[in-house]
């Protein structure tokens, strides 16, 4: 750590308005290096108390009404924006990124390495998946029209920007897969993690299943809506995201399921202690949530794809269903309703996810590189 002490640091992130996985390494990261820098495309953080007193530089998108409050319509902008920021008098540049902030441009002497939580997403892996669910409102005709017939050349620009950082750290075996496919680029796994210790563990569980995320297409809050509507079991569901899709599924849910907007941290964690399981439906690059769960005590039921399989220990912490239907989720419910899990046991395995770990194998990544 001394070396790095010494050390001028900036860390580039695509951008900072809402709070999730990202953000929580950015706030690890932050701890790290109490005195970097901050360069991202728009900042709509201020009243959090990690960026204070900090230097937050943001781009000219930051400016255009609009274009700032949706990141998903400033993509065409952002690459300009990532290549314009000065980062000449940096001795390392972090990107913390899951979309085009890996693509600064920095000196032949600066060290900049790439914390990545998936190659971008809408060009690469899920390019279909996100056509087909645009949050554009009343724009997204004109999205489905134009994305087909610019996303090549923004996917060059992305391979591109992709040989820009001198190494690449994957935030999972799934990511680091990716990235290999993607960018053809080598990587080492650093697993993202929370403060494990800090989480309140209960054996005590109640009659009720848990979700919580940003109410957004790919998250799936469909599924889950569809799934308890129709075996009628109580499940709680936690959002900060007040949206059209949100208002929506709300409207259409039974009686039994029970929608909480809050972005209450100490409350979601109670929920998570005190629920018989958490739901994670989603195919995520890794997906801190569960094991934010697994870390109260709680089983997971989860999609047997992405980041969850390398978090969650089926017959030990939870178990998987095999796809994102009613049917098969609905199944799985019914399947752990027969078995029997154990408290501790998932707690334990929770805290190899414990932020110290981040921490040191971070540090211990970018003194090698260094010297």
């Amino acid at each position: 750590m001394q070396n790095l002490q010494e050390k001028k640091i900036a860390i580039v992130c695509d951008w900072i308005k809402d709070w999730g996985g990202a953000e929580i390494v950015l706030e690890q990261m932050l701890e790290i290096f109490p005195n970097a820098d901050i360069f991202t495309s728009i900042f709509f953080g201020k009243n959090n108390p990690i960026f204070k007193n900090r230097i937050i530089k943001t781009s000219f998108i930051q400016n255009i009404p609009i274009l700032n409050k949706s990141h998903k319509l400033a993509l065409f902008f952002r690459p300009l924006a990532f290549e314009s920021f000065d980062l000449s008098s940096y001795d390392i540049v972090i990107s913390s990124t899951s979309a085009e902030s890996k693509g600064v441009i920095t000196k032949p002497e600066t060290l900049q390495i790439c914390y990545c939580h998936t190659p971008t997403r809408y060009f690469w892996s899920h390019y279909h998946e996100y056509i087909n669910m645009m949050e554009f409102g009343f724009l997204n005709p004109i999205g489905k029209w134009l994305m087909p017939k610019i996303v090549h050349r923004l996917r060059i620009w992305d391979f591109v920007a992709s040989k820009r950082p001198d190494y690449f750290i994957a935030n999972s075996i799934n990511t680091y897969n990716r990235i290999k496919k993607y960018y053809n680029r080598e990587s080492e796994v650093i697993y993202p993690c929370l403060d494990i210790e800090n989480i309140p563990f209960s054996q005590e569980k109640e009659d009720y299943y848990f979700y919580n995320g940003r109410c957004i297409p790919y998250k799936k809050f469909d599924l889950i809506v569809d799934a308890f509507n129709e075996n009628g079991k109580k499940i709680k569901i936690a959002t900060n995201t007040e949206n059209k899709f949100y208002r929506e599924l709300k409207e259409k849910s039974n009686s039994n399921i029970e929608w909480i907007l809050t972005n209450d941290l100490d409350l979601i964690n109670k929920l998570h202690s005190k629920a018989k399981a958490f739901l994670f439906p989603p195919e995520e690059d890794f997906g801190l949530v569960p094991i934010a769960a697994m870390a109260s005590g709680t089983p997971v039921i989860a999609y047997g794809r992405g980041g969850a399989l390398e978090t969650v220990v089926s017959g030990k912490t939870g178990i998987f269903f095999e796809e994102q239907t009613i049917n098969s989720l609905n199944k799985s419910i019914n399947d752990f309703e027969k078995m029997e899990f154990d408290s501790k046991s998932i707690r334990e395995h929770a805290m190899k996810f414990d932020k110290k770990n981040f921490k040191k194998d971070l540090i211990d990544f970018i003194n090698s590189k260094i010297g």
